[in-house]
């Protein structure tokens, strides 16, 4: 828009083409001055403000220079010499200054980044979506297989049968052999401690026979009679403590207070003659984690204690430690007997000891009951009961 005018003077028109150097305070503003820095011309926008402009550049130079103004707006200058020929041949330098306030260039690149960050937002929720999905879809089989082993644990199944993928065949199929391995080989093994007993119990009881014959020295009978008894009792007490299996995985859980009714009917008929009143306060859903050969041992022991030492009274009382599924268990059995001094508590729990020698029985019970919980990582206590007798209390952690 400048232009020389007939005396050779640079002439700017008022208005220009962009309307911003014409609105004072509008963030354009320009300034042209002479080659002894007299500026000749300053746009109406730059109205009230000293704005340090580069001036005497020579002829093809640009400064491009940023300054802050004392009300702390930052603006972009650039200043270019410019040397003009007159119409007589004669060349003018000029220095013609541009500057811009950066708010409006601060205010679209924070327009920018938010759009950005917006965008990038939306896409990386897009892709953590999908990533999810991804994960879901890819284990589900292997959510499928948890629950499998759920089933197997609740007693509904006894192996893994879905339909898995070809890459988990491989696990699955070993995890169903490793479940069929481990249940023939406790079968197995307790077949086998069922053969030795009975093996070794025919030729003590031909021996305890032979005995009874009267054939033998009295004094020579008895020792032998004791000796025989003994190996009997470590016969039966060794085979209960290696027939307890302990704790086991992938094994349905069993309702102490179905099994508990049951040693209790078998007890009642043992001891018909005394008239127990056996008192069960056991919820259905009370279970017990593990093997049920092991629970009966330890049930009917407890409870053959309580039956042989009371008077007249037997109470058993079972609960779980927590309400998650492989909960722990505490279980109570109490008598009116004699009960058990305490100075007896950790005695009678000893293989082949018993408060009272002159009462029948081999002192293994509470010992075989020591060794289960032992087992089971739990404790057994020993007391006084309410009813006047012995408490025992056992408790089973759970998993």
């Amino acid at each position: 828009a400048a232009d020389l005018d007939t005396r050779g003077q640079l002439h700017l028109p008022d208005a220009l083409p962009e309307a911003r150097f014409s609105t004072p305070g509008s963030g354009l503003y320009a300034e042209v001055s002479r080659a002894d820095g007299t500026r000749i011309w300053r746009s109406p926008s730059a109205l009230g403000l000293q704005i340090p402009f580069i001036s005497k550049l020579p002829a093809g130079e640009r400064r491009f220079v940023t300054v802050t103004m004392p009300e702390h707006t930052i603006l972009s200058t650039l200043s270019f010499g410019v040397a003009w020929e007159t119409a007589r041949g004669a060349a003018q330098n000029y220095t013609f200054s541009v500057a811009e306030s950066l708010d409006g260039l601060n205010a679209q690149v924070q327009r920018f980044r938010r759009s950005l960050w917006a965008w990038l937002g939306g896409v990386a929720l897009v892709l953590l979506a999908v990533q999810g999905s991804i994960l879901r879809w890819s284990l589900a089989p292997l959510r499928r297989v948890t629950a499998d082993l759920g089933e197997i644990e609740a007693g509904r199944r006894t192996e893994l049968i879905g339909h898995y993928p070809r890459e988990l065949r491989g696990l699955t199929d070993n995890l169903n052999a490793l479940i069929r391995h481990e249940r023939s080989h406790l079968e197995r093994y307790r077949h086998t401690l069922d053969d030795l007993a009975h093996s070794l119990k025919t030729p003590l009881a031909v021996l305890r026979g032979t005995l009874g014959g009267g054939a033998v020295d009295p004094v020579f009978q008895r020792n032998i009679q004791e000796q025989v008894d003994r190996m009997n009792q470590i016969v039966h007490y060794q085979l209960q403590r290696a027939a307890t299996s302990g704790r086991t995985t992938l094994t349905a859980p069993i309702a102490v207070a179905a099994t508990a009714q049951k040693v209790v009917a078998s007890l009642d008929k043992v001891y018909a003659g005394k008239n127990i009143k056996c008192k069960v306060h056991i919820d259905d859903k009370v279970f017990f984690h593990g093997d049920e050969g092991d629970l009966l041992e330890l049930l009917g022991n407890l409870l053959d204690n309580a039956y042989k030492w009371c008077y007249e009274t037997v109470a058993i009382s079972a609960q779980a430690l927590d309400d998650t599924n492989h909960a722990g268990l505490i279980l109570n059995v109490e008598d009116d007997g004699p009960g058990i001094p305490l100075e007896m508590a950790q005695i009678v729990l000893q293989r082949g000891m018993r408060v009272d020698s002159t009462t029948p029985g081999q002192g293994i019970g509470l010992a075989v009951v020591q060794d289960i919980v032992r087992i089971y990582g739990g404790t057994l206590e020993i007391g006084a009961s309410q009813l006047g007798g012995a408490h025992l209390t056992v408790r089973l952690p759970g998993d």
